[in-house]
């Protein structure tokens, strides 16, 4: 009797551990499972998120809301989001969009240049759960705002560098927008740069006022010409149309800003200092979609492809000038290997 108990007793145990074995099976499929389910739940939330760019300005004129838009449709198609840019006419019409895309629920909201700063510190602080992003300005004290900016004075040093070994006449010249802290980035980084190469060449400065006067900007660029400027830095966003003019009628050298310029006019317009804004909306919308989006400061500069110079950190479809030379451009490309790992300082104080 004992004996057929303790056999009894033990077909029970075996059957209890091979039903133990076979769900644990059966847990291990449902996991497998479920990690698959998972990732289409990613997926899925991913196509669920909607972020939109809404700018200051319409697109066509200044290309660095084009390349905006640029890099916000290239983030749309690999990662699947729901993007939207909306554009405007005027002041007015760009905080009535700011709202109406806030109403409409976006995820995140980005928008770009100091031209946005006033709405979006109004509309950021009145809807602190909102998530944002700013492009090309800093604005640290508001707690649900990515600031995004470059480091233009890198880049800016290197054009300098460039100027120095590009002049014959040892006078360089600079178109700039306006005065302050926001263009020192591009007038002192040149003027360091210019030193680094040259530092018996001088830099003429003349300030346009704002940011579209290109007729003022060509005067400008003539007066400039005729003091003996050999080489002039367009720094004046649309009004550097106006110096690309002066210098082929007049025949001097110049460069552009934020795009390729050197296609427009190859012969005049040899160098164009790059600001890769569609890198960076790209970056801001992938950090977002993966979850390393953190709000604060954020600077690119050489080292992160935000910053650069046509032919030396960029490609360009234009031939090299030969007033650059593959000897100069040699030099050029150890100058910003030098930026890129610190060892040279192109740091500024603003006046």
């Amino acid at each position: 009797m004992k004996k057929r108990f303790a056999l009894l007793l033990t077909l029970v145990l075996m059957v209890g551990l091979l039903a133990a074995c076979g769900g644990n099976n059966s847990n291990q499929g449902n996991a497998t499972n479920k990690g698959s389910n998972n990732a289409t739940d990613v997926e899925n939330e991913t196509k669920d998120i909607s972020i939109a760019l809404v700018l200051p300005e319409q697109i066509g004129v200044n290309p660095f809301f084009e390349l905006a838009d640029k890099g916000l449709k290239q983030a749309s198609e690999e990662f699947g989001v729901k993007v939207k840019t909306i554009e405007s006419s005027d002041a007015n019409a760009f905080e009535q969009n700011f709202r109406a895309t806030l109403a409409e629920g976006y995820d995140l909201i980005i928008t770009t240049t100091f031209q946005a700063e006033d709405v979006l510190r109004k509309v950021a602080t009145e809807n602190p759960d909102q998530s944002f992003a700013i492009i090309d300005t800093v604005m640290p004290d508001l707690q649900n705002v990515r600031s995004v900016a470059f480091k233009e004075n890198e880049a800016s040093y290197l054009l300098g560098a460039a100027a120095g070994l590009i002049t014959e006449s040892n006078v360089v010249g600079n178109i700039v927008a306006i005065e302050g802290a926001l263009m020192d980035k591009y007038t002192v980084g040149f003027e360091k740069g210019l030193a680094h190469t040259n530092p018996d060449a001088k830099v003429l400065k003349s300030y346009v006022g704002n940011f579209e006067d290109s007729a003022k900007a060509k005067e400008l660029a003539k007066v400039q010409h005729s003091q003996g400027a050999d080489f002039i830095a367009g720094m004046s966003a649309v009004g550097d149309y106006g110096v690309f003019e002066a210098a082929k009628e007049d025949g001097f050298y110049t460069s552009g800003q934020d795009v390729d310029r050197t296609t427009i006019d190859p012969e005049h317009i040899i160098l164009s200092q790059i600001k890769n804004v569609d890198v960076v909306t790209y970056d801001t919308v992938k950090q977002f979609v993966e979850g390393t989006f953190e709000f604060g400061e954020n600077y690119y500069g050489l080292a992160d492809n935000g910053v650069g110079l046509t032919f030396v950190t960029n490609e360009s479809e234009s031939p090299l000038s030969d007033a650059i030379g593959e000897e100069n451009l040699a030099k050029l490309k150890e100058i910003a290997e030098g930026i890129k790992d610190g060892s040279i300082d192109t740091s500024i104080t603003s006046k």
